[in-house]
């Protein structure tokens, strides 16, 4: 007998798919929503949800999840809360996966982010507009979009990636955001990690957390 789900399994930034019955049961209750777009058939599309930083109230019962309706759609952001058992967890796509649905004009950014994963045995993941129009199929992107990246890595990291980062930005066609992704989903964003003197502290973003981490023991030089 295989063992229940319970909400620890899920951390900050995994992607689930919800049982459309529950689902439908929680869409019941908001009727708010009654009329917003691609919300009536989300989980029976397997379309995902986002597992986000739980908000005051929330118990930790239930596992916090999001979506972002696409531009056309408002952009709105639906926060919701389901019981772990209705939730199968499934894997986002690479950066290298996702390129495809990306515009031309960032082949060539998502192509050096891509080389500097693997010259550190890593390997990023999209998030923001490119996962979303990824893993639905719904237009996320446009000439102003951002280029989300998450970089899950162990303790500590070269500053290598935070410097070879910072290079790709420069020479971005567009913005190049995200976050340093630490086992258990606490997100650091880069280029405050980068900036932050030693001795410093950078933001840390957990699932139930946020609190100042100290830069001490995050960053290692790169063996010479």
């Amino acid at each position: 007998m295989s063992e229940p789900i319970t909400p620890s399994a899920f951390t900050r930034q995994d992607l689930v798919r919800a049982d459309p019955r529950a689902w439908a049961s929680w869409l019941c209750t908001r009727e708010d929503l009654a009329d917003v777009p691609h919300l009536a058939g989300w989980a029976e599309a397997a379309r995902p949800l986002i597992v986000r930083r739980r908000v005051p109230g929330e118990g930790a019962e239930v596992v916090p999840l999001g979506l972002p309706l696409p531009p056309a759609d408002g952009k709105r952001r639906i926060g919701l809360a389901l019981p772990a058992e209705h939730l199968t967890g499934i894997a986002g796509p690479s950066l290298a996966e996702a390129a495809a649905h990306a515009p031309a004009a960032w082949h060539e950014t998502i192509a050096a982010a891509v080389a500097l994963g693997k010259r550190y045995g890593l390997t990023p993941r999209p998030f923001g507009g490119l996962l979303w129009q990824a893993v639905t199929g719904l237009a996320y992107l446009s000439a102003t979009s951002d280029l989300d990246l998450l970089w899950p890595c162990t303790e500590p990291f070269p500053t290598g990636l935070l410097d070879g980062l910072a290079s790709i930005a420069d020479n971005a066609p567009i913005r190049l955001d995200g976050e340093i992704l630490l086992p258990g989903g606490t997100g650091l964003h880069w280029r405050e990690l980068r900036d932050a003197p030693e001795g410093g502290t950078v933001l840390a973003k957990g699932l139930d957390t946020l609190a100042m981490r100290p830069v001490a023991g995050l960053r290692i030089r790169d063996p010479a």
